[in-house]
């Protein structure tokens, strides 16, 4: 199964949103990702910007908007709490950076992962 590149544009206006942002930048799969408190929250796959959500606000986002859609790199392998945005949502400056404060805060209040022994 052969994946599409990532976006450049998209990466790129990505990069500028999130920096008011505490963040790592990483690469899965040759996409670009954030983490914050080790875990990933937001990135950009192919030509769709993902983030993550607690449930309650997915729940909303996906009701407001038909275009919404759970986050499924791998047809049939949906990536639980992770959500698609439209363009239509991530262009609209306002709604974009309140929606990746959301995903920020929530990843914040995960509890801290354990390191894997080796």
């Amino acid at each position: 199964m052969a994946w599409k590149k990532p976006s450049e544009e998209l990466s790129k206006f990505l990069d500028e949103r999130i920096s008011a942002f505490d963040v790592k930048k990483k690469k899965m799969f040759g996409c670009p990702v954030y983490f914050a408190n080790d875990y990933m929250f937001a990135g950009v796959f192919e030509n769709d910007i993902f983030i993550r959500l607690p449930e309650q606000e997915r729940k909303k986002i996906i009701s407001e908007n038909d275009e919404v859609v759970p986050f499924e790199p791998v047809k049939g392998r949906v990536m639980k709490e992770y959500v698609v945005l439209p363009d239509s949502l991530y262009n609209d400056s306002e709604k974009f950076h309140e929606l990746l404060g959301s995903s920020y805060e929530y990843i914040l209040s995960l509890p801290a992962k354990q390191k894997k022994k080796r």
